[in-house]
């Protein structure tokens, strides 16, 4: 179950676990844009979970906040260790390139094949994530798949 919100309007720190029933009700309702942008995260889940290889699916930035109009949609894959881009559908390849997610689903997507950092830097890498532009760290959403 997801927290409320801090002061600040944002989840407080830590990874939170949600099915996207939950994702929905909390961050996929009221104004037509904000609705879109929940549209747009399951689009890239489904392209992502094409792939076969989707271990984590992880949503930080402003849409997981009380801000009523976020501008886009930010997300962090992680990807197992036998993801190879070049045997990934066609359709899901945009995601694995940050400027035409961008472009195409107006996401801003990055990630990371398990395997590819040191052991014990995953975690240093998911923690870079919650910390916001200024410094203050909050908190992010785990799609529950």
């Amino acid at each position: 179950m997801l927290p409320p919100f801090n002061e600040r309007g944002d989840l407080p720190p830590g990874i939170y676990r949600a099915a996207w029933a939950e994702i929905d009700a909390r961050f996929g309702t009221g104004p037509a844009a904000r609705r879109r942008l929940a549209g747009t995260l399951r689009h890239v889940h489904a392209l992502a979970m094409r792939t076969g290889h989707l271990e984590r699916f992880l949503i930080f930035g402003s849409f997981v906040t009380d801000k009523e109009l976020p501008g886009d949609v930010d997300v962090v894959l992680v990807m197992a260790e036998a993801f190879k881009l070049e045997e990934a559908p066609r359709e899901s390849r945009t995601l694995f390139s940050h400027a035409e997610a961008d472009a195409r689903f107006g996401a801003s997507v990055f990630w990371v094949r398990r395997g590819i950092l040191p052991d014990g830097e995953m975690a240093g890498f998911l923690d870079f994530w919650q910390t916001r532009r200024d410094g203050v760290r909050r908190g992010i959403v785990e799609v529950n798949s």
